[in-house]
C-alpha cells in the first residue's frame, strides 16, 4: 500500500490532476444524472402545473371575448326597436304583419353580421307568442317545449343576467349537445319582460376555445354548479356528471390552493381548478402524473447524453491540463487579487511570457470594460430620463380625475354598462402604460391602449371625433417603443378642433421597405408651421417645428434609440388639418 501512495505522489502535477479530474467526472455524472432524474419528475410536475395554471389564464381570456361577444349580441337585440316592435305587436293585416317580420329580420342579420356570430344560433321569444330562429340546425323543438323548459324559467326569475345552461341530446337534432346563453329582454326602467334572447352554440364549436391547449394526458373540462361536465376535450364525458372534479373545484375555490393530487379512476392525477363567474361554470385542468413524465423521460437518450458528456468532458481536461499545468501557480497568483465585480484591481506585469501576456491582457480588458461601462451607463441615463420624460406626458392625474368623474355620473345615470366598460378601458389602459415594464410592444398592443384611451375620451367628451384606424395586417406584430403614438392622439383630440368641434382622426399604418411609417392625420383646425428648432430627423427633413412636450419626447427618444435618420415630421396649414409622420426601423420579436 505504501509503495503505490509513493508512486502516486511521484506522478507528475499533469497526471495527478487529469487522473483526479477523470474519476470526478465520471462520479459526478453519474450520481447527478441520478439525482437530477428524480428531481426532475418532481420539477417537471411542478413545472407543468405552474404552466398549466397560465393556461387556464389564456382559457379564461378567451371565454370571457366569447362572453362578451354574447354581451354584444344581448345589448343589441335589447336596443333594436324592429325587434320590440315584433315581440310585443298583435298580429295585423297582411303587409303590417310583413313589414315588421322584415324588419326584425333585417336587424337581426345586422346583428349577426357586425358581430360574427355565424357559429351561434339565436332564438327570440316574444310574449306576444311569435318567435324567431336564425337557423333550425340549433333547435329542432317546439317553441313550447322552451317556454317550458328550466332554463327559460331560470332566465324570467332573473331578468337582469346573462345566463349560461347547458342542453344534451335533442337540441341540435343530431344528438349533439349545445351550451345556452339565454336573456330576459324587458323595458328600461320598469319590470315589464316582452321576450327571451337565447344564443346557442354546440359543444364541439365551444370546446374549440381551448383544444389547442390539450393534449394526451392533459384534458380540459368545464364544470357546471351541480358537476355536471358540459364542455370537454374528451367528447365521452360531454353530459356526464363528476362530483369529484366538482369538489376538487370548490376545495381549491374556497382554499385558494394552487392544484390537488388525487387518485381518479386509477390514475395518478394534478387536477387544476378556477371559478369562470361570468358563467358560473368551474374550469379544471386535469393532467395524468404518468402520461407526463412519460412524456418527459427517455433513458437510451440520458445514457448517450451522459455518455457523450464525459467523454468530451474527459477530452477538454486533458487538452486544458496538460497546457496550463505549467504556469498555472503563477497565473493563479496573479489573480488571485481580483475580486468579483470589482474591475479596478490590475495585475502586476510579471513572470515569463505566458503570464507576461496574459496581464497584459487582462489589464487591457479591464480599461476596455471600464471605457465601456461608463459609455453604456451614460446612454443608458440619457435613454432613462428621454423614455420616463415620454411616458410622464401620457396619464396625468387630471386624467384619471376626469374619467373617474365620467364613470361616477354614468353609474348614477343608471348606465352601469357603459360605467364598466370605461373602468375596464382605463384598467387596460393603465397596465398598457404603467404595469407593461417592457420597452417595446407590437403595434397590435399599442393599437389596443389607443382605442381604450380614444374610448375614454369620448365617454367624457361626446362622439364629435371620431377615430380610424388604417393598418396593414403584416405591420399588426411589426415592434414600437411603447406610448409612441398616443401623444399624437392626444394633441389632436385637444388641440385640432377648437373652431370645427367635429371631424376625423385617421391612424394610419404600413411598411416601406425596411422602414415602419406610422402617420396620424386629422382634418381639424390646422395651424400654421411653428418655428422651426434645430433637430435634425432624416435627411429629407433637416428641420422640424415641435411645440408639445409629450410630442418633442417621442421625438428625442427614437433619434437616441435610432438614429438620426428616423424621427417624427409634421405638415400643418390654417384649416387645412395636420399630419404627423412618424418613420422607425422595421422590427419584430425584438427582445425587451
Amino acid at each position: 500500500m505504501g509503495t503505490r501512495l509513493r508512486k502516486i505522489a511521484e506522478q507528475s502535477l499533469f497526471s495527478k490532476i487529469f487522473f483526479v479530474m477523470v474519476i470526478s467526472i465520471i462520479s459526478i455524472t453519474i450520481l447527478t444524472s441520478w439525482v437530477t432524474l428524480q428531481m426532475s419528475k418532481k420539477l417537471f410536475v411542478q413545472t407543468f402545473s405552474i404552466t398549466n395554471s397560465k393556461i387556464i389564464d389564456q382559457i379564461k381570456s378567451g371565454l370571457e371575448s366569447f362572453h362578451y361577444s354574447n354581451v354584444n349580441i344581448a345589448i343589441n337585440t335589447a336596443q333594436s326597436a324592429a325587434i320590440k316592435n315584433y315581440l310585443t305587436a298583435p298580429d295585423m293585416d297582411s303587409l303590417t304583419n310583413y313589414r315588421t317580420v322584415y324588419s326584425m329580420e333585417d336587424q337581426m342579420n345586422r346583428i349577426q353580421s357586425r358581430i360574427g356570430t355565424k357559429s351561434i344560433g339565436i332564438l327570440l321569444l316574444g310574449g306576444n307568442g311569435k318567435s324567431y330562429i336564425s337557423d333550425r340546425a340549433y333547435w329542432s323543438g317546439s317553441t313550447q317545449e322552451l317556454q317550458q323548459n328550466p332554463i327559460t324559467q331560470s332566465t324570467l326569475s332573473q331578468p337582469g343576467k346573462l345566463l349560461y345552461s347547458f342542453m344534451k341530446d335533442k337540441v341540435a337534432g343530431s344528438g349533439e349537445s349545445s351550451l345556452v346563453a339565454s336573456k330576459a329582454l324587458y323595458i328600461p326602467g320598469s319590470e315589464q319582460i316582452y321576450g327571451t334572447l337565447y344564443m346557442m352554440i354546440r359543444e364541439s364549436e365551444f370546446s374549440g376555445i381551448y383544444n389547442s391547449f390539450t393534449s394526451t394526458g392533459n384534458d380540459v373540462m368545464i364544470l357546471n354548479q351541480s358537476g355536471v361536465i358540459v364542455s370537454s376535450n374528451r367528447t365521452e364525458l360531454v353530459g356526464t356528471v363528476s362530483d369529484q372534479l366538482s369538489d376538487s373545484a370548490k376545495t381549491l375555490q374556497q382554499t385558494g390552493g394552487a392544484n390537488l393530487e388525487l387518485e381518479m379512476s386509477g390514475k395518478d392525477v394534478i387536477v387544476l381548478a378556477d371559478y369562470l363567474p361570468l358563467f358560473d361554470f368551474y374550469i379544471v385542468n386535469v393532467i395524468d402524473k404518468n402520461v407526463v413524465l412519460g412524456h418527459m423521460l427517455n433513458t437510451q437518450a440520458i445514457v448517450l447524453i451522459c455518455t457523450g458528456i464525459v467523454a468530451a468532458a474527459v477530452l477538454v481536461v486533458y487538452f486544458i491540463t496538460r497546457r496550463l499545468t505549467q504556469s498555472l501557480r503563477t497565473l493563479v497568483k496573479k489573480m488571485s487579487n481580483v475580486t468579483k465585480n470589482n474591475f479596478n484591481n490590475y495585475m502586476t506585469v510579471s513572470g515569463t511570457y505566458e503570464t507576461r501576456e496574459l496581464s497584459n491582457s487582462f489589464n487591457y480588458m479591464l480599461d476596455e470594460l471600464n471605457d465601456y461601462i461608463s459609455r453604456l451607463v451614460e446612454t443608458q441615463k440619457e435613454r432613462r430620463r428621454a423614455e420616463l420624460a415620454a411616458l410622464q406626458q401620457q396619464i396625468n392625474p387630471h386624467f384619471l380625475y376626469n374619467t373617474l368623474a365620467s364613470v361616477n355620473i354614468l353609474v348614477q345615470r343608471g348606465s352601469n354598462e357603459q360605467a364598466t366598460e370605461t373602468i375596464y378601458a382605463l384598467i387596460s389602459l393603465l397596465q398598457n402604460t404603467i404595469s407593461n415594464v417592457k420597452e417595446t410592444i407590437t403595434v397590435e398592443q399599442e393599437l389596443q391602449s389607443l382605442k381604450h384611451y380614444v374610448f375614454i375620451n369620448q365617454v367624457r367628451y361626446g362622439r364629435g371625433i371620431k377615430v380610424d384606424y388604417f393598418v396593414s395586417p403584416d405591420c399588426l406584430m411589426a415592434q414600437v417603443p411603447k406610448l409612441m403614438l398616443q401623444p399624437f392622439l392626444e394633441n389632436a383630440f385637444f388641440h385640432a378642433f377648437h373652431k370645427k368641434h367635429t371631424g376625423y382622426i385617421y391612424v394610419i399604418i404600413t411598411r416601406d421597405r425596411e422602414t415602419l411609417v406610422c402617420e396620424v392625420v386629422d382634418n381639424g383646425d390646422g395651424m400654421e408651421q411653428a418655428p422651426y428648432e434645430e433637430t435634425t430627423t432624416n435627411p429629407n427633413h433637416a428641420k422640424q417645428p415641435f411645440t408639445g412636450i409629450g410630442i418633442r419626447n417621442v421625438h428625442d427618444r427614437l433619434l437616441l434609440l435610432y438614429g438620426k435618420e428616423y424621427g417624427v415630421s409634421m405638415e400643418s396649414g390654417l384649416g387645412q388639418g395636420t399630419k404627423i409622420t412618424i418613420k422607425i426601423p422595421w422590427m419584430t420579436d425584438q427582445p425587451v
